[in-house]
């Protein structure tokens, strides 16, 4: 039981109590991700992907001091057109604070993991997690998302860490504080964008009843924390290493020069690569966004229907 001020929608509230499978979707990618109507679209289109699956969505926000667990389409339309610097983009540190002062906020992977877990969802699809910052050894830069994933019981579906981020460093830090990282369907750690990162995948599993029954093992072990499924981007959306790491390199020496720094690092790298590519990368981002929905809607029917 909680005392959490949750407020579910009536799709959400139907799914759970009928024990079906559900979807858990952050809205920072909503508030922060894209400009309006293009954030709308893309947020049903997801929704939309879920459900044919045979899955019910439940996207999370913070409005009007009490978590929305799965947004009515007044309330996703009213989201989408409020303007970023009107939105807190919430993390473990904000989310009470921004819930107490009945501010708007959209949930980052961190958030939504903590709220997806107080309304009884395992399962949670996003684009790519947070990590450790490029040069992290001197800014001591870290996601809180590595922490979450260690410590609340919800299995991630991304297309691996943000390519912006330092790799290595985050998947050893992942290592570190124990939580299963899990290649879908290949050797390799996907690299957001990029279906290979040239870093071999410390765990694999192929089917959606695999992961579904890891889950069920930690629970019974007792074991803290999630699991990260890196899901590999479709190989005709992906933008490959080769083609994206100059453009990140030089965004990177953009907001270096610009003194860009903490939570205003990634959405400055995004845009200025969004900029550089074409537009490119966005197209990739919500192609990924949309096949990590697909299999986060499997690995749930799964949980709910295990074999």
């Amino acid at each position: 039981m909680t005392d959490a001020p949750l407020l579910y929608s009536p799709e959400v509230a139907e799914a759970l109590a009928e024990d079906r499978p559900v979807v858990a979707l952050e809205s920072t990618i909503i508030t922060h991700g894209m400009p309006y109507p293009q954030n709308l679209d893309m947020a049903r289109e997801v929704e939309e992907v879920i459900r044919v699956i045979g899955a019910t969505p439940a996207a999370l926000a913070v409005m009007g001091g009490r978590i929305h667990v799965g947004l009515t389409d007044d309330s996703l339309h009213q989201l989408a057109r409020t303007p970023p610097d009107e939105v807190m983009k919430l993390s473990r540190a904000d989310l009470a604070v921004c819930l107490a002062n009945g501010r708007t906020g959209a949930t980052t992977v961190a958030a939504t993991m903590i709220c997806a877990h107080l309304a009884g969802i395992r399962v949670f699809a996003t684009g790519g997690i947070g990590g450790v910052h490029r040069g992290a050894e001197h800014s001591f830069d870290i996601s809180a998302d590595l922490q979450e994933l260690a410590q609340t019981p919800v299995t991630v579906v991304a297309a691996g860490a943000k390519a912006i981020l330092d790799l290595p460093k985050t998947w050893e830090v992942l290592e570190t504080l124990g939580v299963p990282v899990i290649a879908y369907g290949q050797d390799e750690l996907p690299a957001f964008w990029s279906r290979s990162s040239g870093i071999p995948a410390p765990l694999r599993m192929d089917s959606p009843a695999e992961i579904a029954a890891a889950a069920r093992m930690r629970a019974r072990l007792g074991l803290p924390g999630g699991q990260l499924v890196a899901n590999p981007i479709p190989e005709a959306d992906e933008i490959t290493q080769s083609q994206i790491l100059p453009v990140i390199l030089r965004a990177l020496d953009e907001a270096e020069q610009q003194g860009i720094a903490a939570k205003s690092v990634t959405p400055f790298l995004l845009q200025q690569i969004f900029h550089l590519t074409g537009g490119k990368s966005l197209t990739s981002n919500i192609a990924l966004v949309l096949n990590n929905a697909r299999l986060a809607a499997e690995i749930a029917i799964a949980m709910t229907n295990p074999a």
